[in-house]
């Protein structure tokens, strides 16, 4: 199944770095980012992770909240976190059920190599769990000015 604009997004639940579990359901009401990455402390994630960091304001003053979403552990993701100072929270997709759901997990190409894993994509999901935009195949470099841009 692939997702569209104006599709309902597949509600999930999946533990935080806040140490909460977050559902999408818990979030109606407000507009919601997910980006999904493939892996924590890597050049490519870590460029648009700092980007986002540097930008969460504007993004939150639009009434948007940020998650990021890979595979990787908590335990990673506290690093990560700690590291670069993020200021949102990171989603633990271990099984990448959610990343399956969302067409976020799956065939890529590499430099000509084909693998499995996780495609950098972000979904803009209005208030009422709809989604609004996605990006495919996203390039890190501003990227959070997209994201920004899209949010009404």
């Amino acid at each position: 199944m692939k997702l569209t604009a104006g599709d309902v997004a597949p509600d999930f639940s999946l533990p935080s770095s806040s140490g909460q579990k977050v559902s999408l359901n818990s979030l109606k009401g407000q507009k919601v980012v997910i980006f999904f990455y493939p892996k924590d402390d890597t050049p490519g994630c870590t460029i648009e992770a700092c980007e986002f960091r540097d930008r969460s304001k504007e993004i939150s003053d639009k009434g948007t909240k940020i998650f990021g979403v890979s595979p990787d552990n908590l335990e990673s993701h506290d690093k990560f976190i700690n590291k670069f100072d993020l200021n949102f929270e990171l989603l633990a997709d271990e099984d990448n059920t959610v990343s399956t759901n969302y067409g976020a997990w799956g065939e890529k190409n590499m430099y000509g190599k084909v693998t499995i894993g996780m495609k950098r994509m972000t979904f803009l999901i209005d208030e009422n769990g709809n989604i609004e935009k996605i990006w495919g195949k996203v390039k890190p470099e501003g990227h959070a000015q997209q994201i920004i841009d899209a949010i009404s």
